[in-house]
C-alpha cells in the first residue's frame, strides 16, 4: 500500500534522496513531459543526480524539451503525471516507483509513496508549488516546460478543469521569464495539412447518439497511414466532438499496441468521463479520461455503448 505524502513532505523526500530517474506515461503529452522536464532540471539544480527516462514514444514536438536530461541510470524511481502501472513506457513495464507525483484522482497508489492532488488542472501546477519547497529558482527552461505542461492540459485554458489557480502558475512561468507566444502558436494555432485532413474525415464520419448529446469517433490505424498522420498531429483530437454543438460527451476510438482498442472521453459536468472510464477497466479526471480494451475499434466501441445504455437511452 502506498504512503501518501503532503507536499512539504514530497519535497524532503526528493532533498534527502539522490540518483534519480524520472518516468513518463505511454503515448506521453504535455504534461508529463514537461514535468518530468521541470522536475529534472530542479532536482539538478539542488545538486541531485537526475535524468528523464527516454520514453521511445515521445514525438517531435515535445521531444525538444527533454534535451540534454535523458538517460536510463538512476535507482531512486520518480513517476510524473501517471496514474497506473499500465501506464508504464515501453522499457520499463516492471518499474518499482519510489515516489509518483500525480494529479489524477483515479491514481491507483502503485508507487511506495504518492502524491497526489486531483484539484490540480495539470501536474505541472504541483511542480510549480514544489519548487521553492526544494529550495530552487524557477528558470526559464523550467517556466517553459510548465507552461507547456499547463497550457496542453487545459486545452490553452479552455477546458472546465481551468481555476484561478492555473492562471496563477501561467503568470509565474510568464514573469520567470518563459515565452508563451511561440508555445501558443507551436500547440493551438498551427496545423499540418495531414491535421486539416484528419478533421475532414472526423467531421463526414462521426456519430451521434443520444438525440446528439454523445458523439463517437475513430481514428483507423488505415486512415493514419493513407493521410499520412504522425501522433504530433492526433494528440490534442480527443475532444475534436465537443466543438459540435449539442455535444455533451465525445469519444475517441484508436487501435493501439498490440491489436487494443483505447478509448478517449471528453465531457461536460453531464457526464463523468472518468466512471464510465472505469468500467472499463481505465480512468482519468470527471472530464477527461481513458481506457483500453483487447479488440481494435470495434471492441472498445461495443463496449462504450453498453456502459452508455446506462447513463442514457442511444
Amino acid at each position: 500500500m502506498t504512503k501518501k505524502l503532503t507536499l512539504p513532505e514530497t519535497a524532503e523526500y526528493l532533498k534527502t534522496h539522490d540518483d534519480y530517474l524520472i518516468l513518463t506515461h505511454r503515448r506521453p503529452d504535455g504534461d508529463t513531459v514537461g514535468s518530468a522536464a521541470a522536475l529534472c532540471r530542479m532536482l539538478r539544480a539542488i545538486g541531485k543526480r537526475a535524468a528523464v527516462y527516454p520514453n521511445p514514444q515521445i514525438t517531435p514536438k515535445f521531444a525538444p524539451y527533454w534535451t540534454g536530461l535523458t538517460g536510463t541510470g538512476g535507482g531512486t524511481l520518480v513517476s510524473v503525471d501517471v496514474a497506473g502501472p499500465n501506464l508504464f513506457p515501453y522499457g520499463m513495464e516492471n518499474a518499482k516507483v519510489d515516489l509518483a507525483i500525480d494529479h489524477h484522482g483515479t491514481n491507483s497508489g502503485f508507487a511506495a509513496r504518492t502524491y497526489a492532488d486531483e484539484t490540480h488542472a495539470a501536474c505541472g501546477e504541483i511542480l510549480i508549488s514544489l519548487c521553492p519547497l526544494l529550495g530552487a529558482r524557477l528558470d526559464r527552461p523550467m517556466a517553459e516546460a510548465l507552461y507547456v505542461a499547463i497550457s496542453t492540459d487545459t486545452g490553452c485554458f479552455r477546458y472546465s478543469n481551468v481555476t484561478a489557480e492555473t492562471f496563477r502558475c501561467a503568470a509565474a512561468c510568464m514573469e520567470a521569464g518563459a515565452e508563451v507566444h511561440p508555445i501558443n502558436r507551436t500547440f493551438f494555432e498551427i496545423k499540418r495539412k495531414a491535421r486539416l485532413r484528419l478533421e475532414a474525415y472526423l467531421t463526414e464520419h462521426m456519430e451521434f447518439f443520444a438525440d446528439g448529446k454523445v458523439a463517437v469517433s475513430a481514428i483507423p490505424n488505415a486512415v493514419m497511414d493513407e493521410l499520412g498522420l504522425t501522433e504530433d498531429d492526433v494528440d490534442d483530437i480527443s475532444g475534436f466532438g465537443r466543438s459540435v454543438e449539442g455535444v455533451e460527451l465525445a469519444a475517441m476510438l484508436r487501435e493501439v499496441d498490440g491489436g487494443m482498442g483505447k478509448l478517449s472521453l471528453r465531457s461536460s459536468a453531464a457526464f463523468n468521463a472518468a466512471a464510465i472510464c472505469a468500467r472499463l477497466g481505465g480512468g482519468g479526471h470527471p472530464a477527461a479520461a481513458g481506457a483500453s480494451v483487447p479488440g481494435g475499434i470495434p471492441a472498445i466501441r461495443s463496449a462504450l455503448l453498453k456502459v452508455l445504455a446506462d447513463y442514457v437511452k442511444l
